[in-house]
């Protein structure tokens, strides 16, 4: 088997799929670890858990429909998604395992048929955007598309747009934080067409981001977004949404695009809607200069009803983790909670403050009347509606200290 494929392989196990990767252990022969992305075939044991998430979602999405349903998978490296897909997403007609590298669409269909699924998957061997394309025509587009690549999404989203039904699911990945964080700013204007910020919370902001660029590529179709589910987990960031076709449907969409405006000096933090911003450069708390993160999605991250759907499926999934799980308990928790998040640890050090425990920062803003909710995108997170002087007032308090200067 190896010498059909001219590279080491071995089986591994993941969710209800045996697949055979290339051999971690000699790939890593010469580097300090094994990276995926200079793997003979991609494979990345670390999205285990976007994948697990994903088999739920899509379940979820399933059963919301109704009837069964078509599936794409445009970057599928080895085809563990899509075999997973096929194995524990019940009500699937079938998967079209796409990828243009030839050694990757071989040994996807070498495990497609390993896993006796080739009833429902069919691989192939093109250009993403080519293969996108010969489905964009009446009757012939999915239901569901994964768009899981190496880096940016950007690339791929306006023919996965054009491949979708009315109604569709589009799943998209984005494993390029740093320019989504603000590490390389110029990268995501280039790539996103808008300008980060590096703030505590700029993995919500990443989010954000990705989220205002896909309801952008959907509006040149005339397509608008509805947001189901969201997630920021270890190096990349993760969305969800239905597409759904009107002119009118796509300018909902866009009115919900704004701006976030920050103060570096106080941690205050505000939403502006539109595209079009007015000159606010003064931050209204402490009269510090306000710097400014967009265009982004400016509206909620989160259908709540869906992802306590997405979470009764994973409770019942016995090939679901129990991280998964738990992931999908937090962000149905802090699914009605607003924008952006205050990080305890990075206030406290901005203000040389003892760093309190959470829980007691927690009550304290509860006891004046604030809502309050942990956050998944950080340990130390909170979402809250009171000011950023407030939460400062709390930490102090909670931290012995009764002045904050």
């Amino acid at each position: 088997m190896e010498e059909e494929f001219g590279f080491s392989l071995e089986q591994i196990k993941e969710g209800s799929a045996r697949i055979y990767v290339p051999k971690r252990r000699t790939l890593a022969k010469g580097m300090l670890r094994y990276r995926p992305s200079r793997s003979t075939v991609f494979y990345n044991p670390m999205m285990s858990l976007n994948r697990d998430l994903a088999v739920a979602v899509f379940q979820a999405f399933q059963k919301q429909v109704g009837r069964d349903i078509s599936v794409c998978e445009p970057l599928g490296g080895c085809g563990v998604r899509s075999i997973r897909f096929a194995l524990e997403v019940r009500g699937i007609r079938n998967i079209i395992l796409n990828d243009i590298n030839p050694l990757a669409a071989k040994l996807s269909l070498y495990n497609v048929r390993g896993n006796k699924v080739e009833d429902l998957i069919r691989t192939t061997n093109l250009n993403a955007n080519l293969l996108l394309q010969k489905y964009s025509g009446p009757k012939k587009r999915f239901d569901a598309i994964d768009l899981d690549p190496f880096g940016s999404p950007a690339p791929f989203l306006d023919s996965t747009i054009s491949a979708l039904k009315d109604g569709g699911l589009l799943a998209a990945t984005a494993t390029d934080t740093a320019p989504l964080c603000g590490v390389h700013p110029w990268a995501c204007i280039r790539k996103y067409g808008a300008v980060p910020l590096r703030t505590e919370y700029c993995h919500e902001l990443a989010v954000r981001i990705l989220l205002g660029m896909m309801a952008v590529s959907a509006g040149r179709r005339d397509f608008g977004i509805e947001v189901l589910m969201t997630h920021s987990t270890d190096h990349y960031v993760r969305s969800y949404v239905r597409v759904e076709f009107g002119a009118k449907k796509s300018n909902e969409s866009l009115s919900k695009m704004g701006y976030v405006l920050h103060c570096f000096d106080c941690f205050h933090r505000e939403i502006a809607r539109g595209f079009t911003m007015l000159p606010i450069t003064t931050c209204p708390e402490c009269g510090g200069k306000l710097k400014i993160a967009g265009p982004l999605w400016a509206d909620k991250i989160v259908n709540s009803e869906f992802c306590s759907s997405v979470l009764s499926e994973a409770k019942v999934d016995s090939s679901q983790s129990k991280v998964s799980r738990q992931l999908l308990e937090k962000i149905v928790s802090e699914g009605e909670a607003p924008p952006t998040y205050y990080v305890i640890d990075r206030m406290c050090d901005k203000f040389g403050l003892p760093i309190p425990k959470t829980e007691e920062v927690i009550e304290k803003l509860r006891e004046g009347g604030y809502s309050v909710a942990e956050t998944h995108f950080h340990p130390k997170g909170l979402k809250t509606n009171a000011p950023a002087l407030a939460v400062k007032n709390a930490v102090a308090k909670t931290s012995g200290v009764t002045k904050t200067g």
